[in-house]
């Protein structure tokens, strides 16, 4: 059990450890690892059950992060939750280095290699079945980003899901209505995006994702529904915890330089 306190103070750290990553391998994608460290956070240090010294225990919960280009937060989480030691999250994006700029399978603790999106909802479906089937008691967690559902592929998962009651799958999507081009309502409007998923048959709740009260609260309380799979709208803001990266754009693609590696870490640790 982690409380409150704490888990404020691991996300700040994983925000660190993602601006750092980032800005050494002028890599891009920050701002969508900034908007998922809470609920990161929850998942990893209260909700899944997992051992990171068996990364590929049987009994385990497994986690998809489909949005697999901001993995440099996933790998943040799990070097500090102990699957590997955190001074190889300097090799990020580095020559030679396991831990790619997208999801790789390989790393402990990673499920599968994603990054091409809407992939990982279909692939967690065949496993969440699967663990029905041999009556186990593990669960499924899958994060999409919302620009994602823009995909078919998602929705076909989705139909696949309600059908055969997986009341293990739980999906997260990260709702910080900025996608690639441009913000979601304008590329591809979702809303109403509850209703679409109630009329799909999942049971659907929605909270902030930075407020770990309510995160905490929607993964104590699962499944929402017996016999049907649980999604949880997570509202977000693209580089949350930065002030100049919030709900901009531009830290889709940027990295930062120098001065504003500086700026963002005086940020983070005057929050501490």
């Amino acid at each position: 059990m982690t409380d409150k306190q704490s888990m404020e103070a691991i996300a700040r750290r994983l925000r660190a450890h993602a601006v750092q990553m980032v800005h050494r391998s002028k890599a891009p994608h920050l701002g969508n690892c900034l908007s998922m460290a809470d609920i990161l956070t929850v998942l990893y240090w209260k909700t899944l059950s997992i051992d990171p010294a068996r990364p590929d225990w049987a009994e385990r919960d497994s986690f998809f992060l489909s949005k697999g280009h901001g993995v440099a937060i996933l790998y943040a989480a799990l070097a500090e939750r102990g699957f590997f030691l955190t001074n190889e999250l300097d090799s990020y994006c580095q020559p030679g280095s396991r831990l790619t700029g997208h999801a790789t399978a390989g790393v402990p603790g990673v499920e599968i290699s994603s990054g091409s999106l809407g992939h990982a909802l279909p692939v967690a479906c065949g496993v969440a079945l699967a663990a029905k089937r041999e009556k186990g008691g593990s669960r499924c967690f899958v994060l999409v980003s919302d620009g994602e559902l823009d995909e078919g592929s998602n929705w076909e998962a989705i139909l696949f899901a309600s059908h055969h009651r997986l009341d293990n799958l739980i999906l997260i999507v990260d709702y910080n209505c900025i996608q690639s081009f441009g913000r979601t309502g304008d590329v591809q409007n979702l809303d109403p995006l509850s209703a679409k998923f109630e009329a799909f048959g999942w049971a659907c709740r929605e909270i902030d994702g930075h407020n770990l009260d309510e995160v905490v609260g929607v993964l104590d309380d699962l499944p929402a529904v017996a016999d049907k799979p649980t999604v949880v709208i997570a509202s977000t803001v693209k580089g949350k915890g930065v002030s100049f990266m919030e709900d901009r754009l531009a830290w889709h693609y940027k990295s930062p330089d120098a001065e504003q590696m500086e700026e963002a870490m005086k940020e983070l640790r005057g929050r501490a």
